[in-house]
């Protein structure tokens, strides 16, 4: 019975991790990096390794995905600030630059 488990949870993780191997989306990549997380760590309670499994709980399936999330944030907000800064600085503004 065993053997079946080992098989059912390698097969979650080949399913997710294919999955978000070929997603476009960043957001949806870091959503199935979250349960490609999760899977892993079935996998590995599976094994008999549930200090592997706590921990890739915590860092794959939590702390990565949170990141990668954070950062596409701040790269989508970025890029609209970047532009408004352009066109904000073509009336003569120094910068705060004293001549």
């Amino acid at each position: 019975m065993a053997q079946y488990l080992v098989v059912v949870a390698l097969l979650l993780v080949a399913a997710s991790a294919t999955a978000a191997a070929l997603a476009r989306d960043p957001v949806t990549q870091s959503t199935l990096l979250a349960m490609l997380g999760i899977a892993l760590a079935v996998l590995f309670t599976v094994l008999q390794a549930p200090d592997v499994a706590l921990s890739q709980l915590g860092v794959g399936t939590a702390v990565t995905p949170l990141l990668i999330l954070l950062t596409v944030r701040k790269v989508r907000r970025g890029t609209g600030e970047d532009e408004g800064a352009k066109t904000d600085s073509s009336d003569g503004d120094t910068g705060g630059r004293r001549r």
